[in-house]
């Protein structure tokens, strides 16, 4: 098959399948190629372990909230399996911890509510540390990443992250991108210019199908998503410019644990220094420039 008609044949199974269009976890599949080999199970640390919460050690697991609709963070292999960076992430987080991970599927805008209101006992789903979040819940960073733009094969309507005003963008509900984006539309308008129209999807699989369906001229999400897509899609879409407003992913636990907090930000250094981290920044093809090499509790955006 030509390169141009395998772009065309990948589009419809990455953008209706690849993410899970549901939001949930259930449904949905991806291609075969879109998966890495199995990071291996991560030895327990005792002392981090001890510093578990009883209420959330005694049944051996940890639950944590996740968005499973967005590749390559989180979502389903053709087998029905949730895969993805963040879940690797967990896993080996929880691991360290010396308990199971339970992986539950959570729509992107109800993630803060949820943990702190008890549903959770975990977050690891690519959430920026914001200084709004941190009122909430406390946050361990584990990989800097920015803003992407994506748009059609070559960029049709000629846009760049400084020429919205006026254009249709398409986002995830409870992103960075939907303040970033109203924030520069407030700035068209009292430039005198067209607001931008904003498009807010529950899912990020239908923020990209609202951009190659050509009901948004672009899309913005976190990069490693523009990226994915731009990499899975055979170029049929492509990313715009560099990644801006780089920021840490947290992983969030609700306030009022202190030593649990530090149990989460100890396993993710000891996955840094033992080299699990690298394994799975490598697998997903993670642009090495975001990786840490000390993860913080509360750094300040």
């Amino acid at each position: 098959m030509r390169p141009k008609l395998l772009a065309l044949a990948l589009l419809p199974a990455f953008l209706a399948t690849a993410c899970g269009a549901g939001g949930d976890g259930t449904d949905g599949s991806a291609p075969a190629n879109q998966t890495g080999p199995e990071i291996p199970v991560v030895a327990k640390d005792d002392r981090l372990a001890a510093m578990v919460p009883a209420e959330f050690s005694a049944d051996g697991k940890i639950v944590v909230g996740q968005d499973h609709t967005s590749a390559p963070a989180g979502f389903l292999d053709p087998g029905g399996t949730v895969v993805g960076f963040n879940v690797d992430f967990a896993k080996a987080i929880v691991q360290k911890l010396g308990l199971q991970p339970e992986l539950v599927g959570v729509d992107f805008p109800g993630m803060i509510t949820g943990l702190a209101a008890g549903k959770y006992e975990l977050v690891v789903s690519s959430l920026n540390i914001t200084a709004e979040r941190l009122q909430t819940v406390d946050m361990v960073s584990y990989y800097m990443a920015g803003t992407g733009m994506a748009v059609l094969k070559g960029n049709p309507d000629k846009l760049g992250p400084a020429e919205l005003c006026g254009k249709n963008a398409a986002v995830q509900k409870g992103t960075i991108q939907v303040q970033d984006l109203q924030k520069q539309s407030d700035q068209c308008v009292g430039a005198g210019r067209p607001a931008i129209t904003l498009q807010q999807f529950q899912t990020q699989t239908d923020a990209n199908l609202a951009l190659t369906s050509k009901r948004a001229q672009t899309m913005l999400a976190d990069s490693p998503v523009v990226d994915y897509m731009a990499k899975e899609t055979a170029g049929a879409v492509e990313r715009v410019g560099d990644p801006y407003d780089t920021a840490p992913y947290g992983a969030a636990v609700s306030k009022g644990r202190p030593g649990y907090t530090q149990a989460v930000q100890g396993a993710l250094q000891a996955l840094i220094e033992d080299g699990t981290y690298r394994k799975i920044l490598d697998k997903w093809g993670l642009n090495p420039a975001g990786a840490l090499v000390k993860s913080e509790i509360n750094p300040q955006p």
